[in-house]
């Protein structure tokens, strides 16, 4: 929860290829205070089965900018392992990864009081994410 001098962030995963919540996608939370800052590892958490992870660490006073690193390639090799009639995924990936974007990373800037909920939107050749409410 955001207070007057912080920010806080929240997410959660679609699955754009089947239509339904990613669960189980690691997800690691970075901070700096500035432009020129460097990033402090805050810590992660991993999307539950509605795809949305709540547990995220706090955003210490003075956040300017926040990543979020999502682990798409191990969530999409356990989805392959569990379902092998995912070929033009395997197929079409280089190197027969089943994914083409192995990680997604999200950085986007932040003011104190003010709260940050990045959904995103996941397929196997795509994302796209947005700030939502």
């Amino acid at each position: 929860m955001s207070t007057s001098t912080t920010a806080s962030v929240s997410t959660h995963i679609l699955d754009t290829s089947v239509g339904r919540p990613a669960g189980d996608v690691a997800v690691r939370l970075a901070a700096r205070t500035g432009r020129e800052a460097d990033w402090q590892p805050l810590g992660g958490s991993a999307t539950d089965a509605d795809g949305r992870c709540k547990d995220l660490p706090a955003l210490p006073e003075g956040t300017t900018h926040v990543r979020l690193d999502f682990d798409t390639e191990t969530y999409f090799a356990k989805k392959q392992a569990a379902a092998q009639q995912d070929a033009p995924a395997l197929r079409d990936s280089e190197n027969g990864r089943p994914v083409f974007f192995p990680e997604v990373t999200i950085t986007f800037a932040v003011v104190p009081g003010e709260h940050y909920h990045v959904p995103l939107l996941l397929n196997p050749f795509g994302y796209s994410v947005y700030r939502g409410s």
